[in-house]
């Protein structure tokens, strides 16, 4: 049992907790604390998918009680993907926040830290309460880190945020209730092998809390008609943490993969077939309606949260083909759409600086300082976001559409993916345009440039052009994740090898 995989929890856990006893401590010591954990976590992120790329599974039995009986955390090629995601993203958003923006509120890094593990956990847990758990622990951080500097936009996002999440928080622990009361377990494991071996007379009911499940994990996602918590929030929380938050909207997707390939993925008549039978449709719809909100925002940061709705609706209409090539497909959109989100959040606020009022809307036209810095790095992720070559925005959408040329639906699928992309072309041509070209030459003394911020915000593109030049090596280690996640049985072979050989014997008994 490697004890290296806990430290993704705890780490962030006990830097949490050190922060809030060091609150009285100086602001640099604080920041210290806070960016050591996160870069500990980008390091272990990168042991992660090193471990995992053997395509073994690895255990960690906490107490080294047994599975089912005890809390056991399994590390996979994706939530090795997840995790290296995660612990990137949270280092570049953590180094922007220490510019000052962590000073507009109290316990700022310590709550980052407890949303990082939450975060964690949710990617590592093999038990479907823990996942509850870790989501409580995640959304509770993120309550605060919403309302962090205060403002009235905050606050109202916040209560509208805060109900939602409460209300899925209700549907998650009823969905719990009847799954045990059914099967008598909570491990995803045994919970798969207690499911294909359920009663008929039980079908109903299973079905039923596979598709609470599915609401759920759809208000974590942002899937319509559960989405209008997330323009709102996003677009009114501070840049970092709305980078940030990218990646949460994604815990959602990891837990709809996870859940409906593995619980609800075995027998012959698997029920995830009905959930993703509604997710198809709801899918479509998302994703059309992101690229209508992307081309009537009113400022940078409503755009951006509307493009993470674009993704969400990208991802979940791929996912729902249900094969290995759409999957390995889709997870490689995941990592180009979270990056380039996140850039665009943190970008949002570094023009906003540099305006000379207006922030980022687009209801003014300001001139901006450094127009020619902030311009290209806005043009360099801008073509990537919409999807234009070379970049891996163009990559990805092109897999994409390769791997569902030959699945029914595909038309519906290109229609509405090529239709919100061309939307999104002109909506960010419009907003550079309007933003580094038209404006005069400011009428003030320009403000100076953050060149730390502005020399995150140009790494964190990077990501894009790193995604295009190693999409081979990406791509194939991808499409082996897909593969490993279609095949479940290698799971419940590592996690209950003697409950699965049981299953087996049952399944080829004559």
């Amino acid at each position: 049992m490697n004890h290296l995989m806990i430290l993704p929890i705890l780490i962030p856990l006990i830097a949490g907790a050190s922060l809030l006893l060091a609150y009285r401590y100086s602001t640099g010591r604080q920041r210290s604390i806070s960016v050591t954990s996160t870069f500990l976590l980008a390091v272990l992120g990168g042991w992660a998918l090193i471990t995992a790329g053997s395509g073994d599974y690895h255990l960690y039995l906490a107490g080294d009680w047994p599975a089912p009986f005890g809390i056991v955390l399994v590390l996979d090629r994706l939530s090795a993907v997840m995790l290296a995601l995660t612990s990137g993203l949270a280092l570049f958003c953590v180094l922007y926040a220490c510019r000052g923006i962590d000073r507009q509120g109290a316990h700022f890094h310590a709550l980052f830290q407890f949303q990082l593990a939450g975060i964690n956990g949710a990617f590592l847990t093999g038990d479907l309460f823990n996942l509850f758990v870790f989501f409580e622990v995640l959304l509770i951080a993120s309550y605060a880190l919403l309302l962090h500097g205060g403002g009235r936009a905050r606050s109202r996002a916040g209560l509208h945020y805060v109900i939602i999440n409460l209300v899925g928080s209700a549907l998650f622990l009823l969905a719990l209730g009847i799954l045990y009361g059914l099967t008598g377990t909570l491990n995803m494991a045994d919970l798969a092998i207690a499911v294909a071996d359920a009663p008929g007379s039980d079908r109903a009911l299973l079905t039923g809390a596979s598709l609470l499940l599915l609401v759920v994990f759809g208000i974590k996602a942002a899937i319509l008609p559960l989405l209008f918590w997330l323009p709102r929030a996003y677009s009114a929380a501070s840049a970092p943490v709305a980078a940030l938050f990218a990646i949460m909207t994604k815990v959602g997707i990891y837990a709809i993969i996870r859940v409906f390939l593995l619980v609800f993925g075995l027998g012959e008549d698997p029920l995830n077939e009905t959930a993703f039978a509604w997710l198809w449709p709801l899918a479509l719809l998302t994703l059309a309606l992101g690229g209508v909100g992307v081309l009537g925002s009113a400022s940078l940061r409503a755009k951006t949260a509307y493009l993470v709705i674009v993704s969400i609706g990208t991802l979940l209409a791929t996912l729902s083909f249900m094969t290995t090539a759409s999957l390995g497909a889709a997870l490689f959109y995941l990592i180009h759409s979270t990056s380039m989100t996140a850039v665009f959040f943190l970008l949002a606020d570094l023009v906003g600086r540099h305006r000379e009022h207006g922030y980022d809307g687009f209801t003014s036209i300001s001139p901006v300082a450094h127009r020619w810095l902030l311009g290209t790095v806005f043009l360099v992720a801008g073509v990537s976001l919409a999807g234009l070559p070379p970049f891996s925005g163009f990559i990805s959408k092109l897999w994409i559409l390769q791997a569902t040329t030959a699945e029914e639906g595909a038309f519906w699928l290109w229609s509405v993916l090529l239709a919100a992309a061309f939307l999104t072309i002109i909506a960010v041509s419009r907003a550079g345009s309007s933003w580094f070209w038209k404006p005069g030459e400011l009428t003030g003394p320009a403000r100076p440039l953050d060149r730390s911020c502005f020399a995150l915000v140009w790494l964190m593109t990077g990501v894009s052009i790193a995604l295009s030049v190693l999409a081979e090596p990406v791509g194939q280690y991808l499409t082996q994740t897909a593969e490993q996640l279609h095949a479940p049985e290698h799971y419940l072979q590592a996690v209950l090898p003697e409950s699965f050989a049981e299953y087996q014997a049952r399944e080829t008994a004559p």
